[in-house]
This record gives structure tokens, C-alpha cells and sequence, in this order.
């Protein structure tokens, strides 16, 4: 590690809402925040349509541009932001050191991770274009839901996110169709007595998508029985994939605490974790909520827990 080694007060690694709103609060403080957008500028949203459930836009916004605006408003208040990934840690002692893109390594005294979580896909073809696209494939029932009021819709999954996910689109959708790729849930069993329960949730078990039928839009899944490997075809208008999201923590193992999935622990009703100084916003450490206000919440959070750090701690 080089003598000349960059030295900033408040370093954010990861862009999206949490990020964004975390490097406007810091710079608001003087703390002169450096952003590391890291490999998915603006996080999930860039990958999302419409938002129509964001305070302050009633017309709904683009998800991308949306996170242009959160962007120009942290460079507005002087939020230093920069293209690359943080790709090694070193949280050992003060001043912490990341190194960026496998190369330059920057120290700071405080440390705001938002990483966000990248959600799980089946891997079959057309689902990721559709899902950049607007086609009608979405990772998040609570985001998306809404643009299906009426109409029929499917979802994979067989866990408590899944059978959540079912019935909130059930109070929406005309009919929803779930998937259950073997013959049984993994939910808790309240959870899979609430969907058994919903008239038009449909459950089908043993069950997998083949294909999803679709030229700019979906217009149908085909899917396979496992044991009779029959092939049906469901007319619908939206897939929901609830299979699960994986938070972007890995290279911070060995120094944070995480739970068992990879979702980092912070302190309740803060942002802290177990390393003074070191804190933690947005979808990485929330596995409950994901959505863009409460991550936008949790980066205005973590940018005051470390405001006060510093403070104490003669740094600011």
C-alpha cells in the first residue's frame, strides 16, 4: 500500500438510493463524501420501469432517471462521485482501507456500505431482457403489482417472500398462478394456509416455467409438470419471480457481521454495525422492506450516524 494513499473523511461504496441520499446529507454536513458507484450505477432501479410509488413524483418517474436526479442533486451539494467498485477491504484499524477496482486503495475514517441486493433469477431465456425492459417480468410484487390491477399474473416461489408477494398481488390481480417447483412450501405454515385459503390464488405443485411466451411483452408461460412432464400453457401478463434476493456483501466477510444470508446487522434503529465507524444502508442490510424510499431513509441514517462518529471522535 503506498505513503501516497487517498485519505477522505466519509467514503460511500455503492450508488442507488441509499447511496445517493447518503452522499447529500454528508456533503450537506461538510464531510466531503467520495461515492464509488460500484458495477450497477443506480443499483436495481436502472433495471426498473416505472416508479410510481416514490413520494414527490405523481406522475410515477423512470426508474433510471430517477436515479440521475438522486445523482446530480448529490453532485449539486458537492458529493464527490466516481465510477468504480470496491473490490477488497481492509477493516483492521483506523483509518479503514478499501481498495477500488483491484488497484487503488483509499482510506477513510468513516465508512457508509451500500451495496444493495441483486435479486435471484430461474435463468431462463427472455426473463432478465424482459425485466430491463418493461415486458412484464419483476422481482418485486410491491414495486410492480399495481400494473397488473385485474389481470392474471404468475409468481415463482415457495418461501414466505413468495406467498407474501401472492397475496398482495391477489388483492390486485384478477387470478395469480404460483409456481411450487416440488410438492412443498418452505413457508412458514400460516403463510401457505393464507394462500391455500385465496380463492384466486391458484397453486401448482411439482411445477416449473419451460418458457416464457412473449415478443415485446409476456403473453403466456409454458410451463412443465415434473413427474408427467406435461407442458401447459397459462395466458398472463406479468411473471413475478420471488426465488429471493442476494445482498452484494461479500467482501466484507470476514470483518462484518452478517445474518446467515448475507444480509448485514446493524444495530436496531440505527445504521452501525460492529465496526465503530463502518455503516451499513439500503437493501444489503434490509431483507423486510427493499424498497427505494425506506433505502433512501436508511442512506439519510447512516450519513448522520457517521456525521456523529466523526464528531466524537475528533475527525470532523
Amino acid at each position: 500500500m503506498s505513503n501516497e494513499m487517498e485519505h477522505v473523511k466519509v467514503l460511500i461504496i455503492g450508488s442507488g438510493p441509499a447511496g445517493y441520499t447518503a452522499a447529500i446529507y454528508a456533503s450537506r454536513a461538510n464531510l466531503h463524501p467520495v461515492l464509488y458507484q460500484g458495477l450497477q450505477p443506480g443499483g436495481q432501479l436502472m433495471i426498473t420501469t416505472e416508479v410510481e410509488n416514490y413520494p414527490g413524483y405523481p406522475d410515477g418517474v423512470m426508474g433510471p432517471k430517477m436515479m440521475m436526479e438522486f445523482e446530480e442533486q448529490a453532485k449539486r451539494m458537492g458529493a464527490d462521485i466516481r465510477w468504480g467498485f470496491a473490490s477488497k477491504v481492509d477493516f483492521s484499524e483506523q483509518p479503514y482501507k478499501v481498495q477500488i477496482d483491484e488497484e487503488k486503495w483509499i482510506s477513510a475514517d468513516s465508512i457508509i456500505i451500500s451495496t444493495g441486493a441483486s435479486a435471484k433469477w430461474l435463468g431462463i431465456p427472455k426473463e432478465e431482457q424482459l425485466a430491463s425492459t418493461g415486458g412484464g417480468v419483476s422481482a418485486c410484487a410491491v414495486c410492480d403489482g399495481a400494473f397488473y390491477r385485474g389481470k392474471e399474473v404468475a409468481i415463482v416461489g415457495a418461501g414466505d417472500t413468495a406467498c407474501e408477494e401472492a397475496m398482495y398481488l391477489s388483492k390486485l390481480c384478477s387470478k395469480v398462478h404460483m409456481m411450487i417447483r416440488s410438492h412443498k412450501m418452505r413457508a412458514s405454515v400460516i403463510m401457505q394456509e393464507r394462500v391455500l385459503a385465496t380463492p384466486n390464488i391458484q397453486v401448482y405443485w411439482d411445477t416449473v416455467i419451460d418458457e416464457i411466451v412473449a415478443e415485446e411483452k409476456i403473453q403466456a408461460l409454458k410451463v412443465k409438470q415434473n413427474e408427467t412432464g406435461a407442458i401447459t400453457e397459462i395466458p398472463v401478463s406479468g411473471l413475478f419471480v420471488a426465488i429471493g434476493h442476494k445482498p452484494n456483501s461479500d467482501i466484507f466477510k470476514p470483518w462484518i457481521d452478517m445474518d446467515e444470508t448475507g444480509y448485514i446487522t446493524t444495530i436496531p434503529g440505527t445504521t452501525k454495525t460492529n465496526i465503530a465507524g463502518v455503516f451499513a444502508a439500503g437493501d444489503v442490510q434490509d431483507k423486510n422492506y427493499r424498497q427505494a424510499v425506506t433505502a433512501a431513509g436508511s442512506g439519510c441514517m447512516a450519513a448522520l450516524d457517521a456525521e456523529r462518529y466523526l464528531s466524537e471522535h475528533g475527525l470532523h
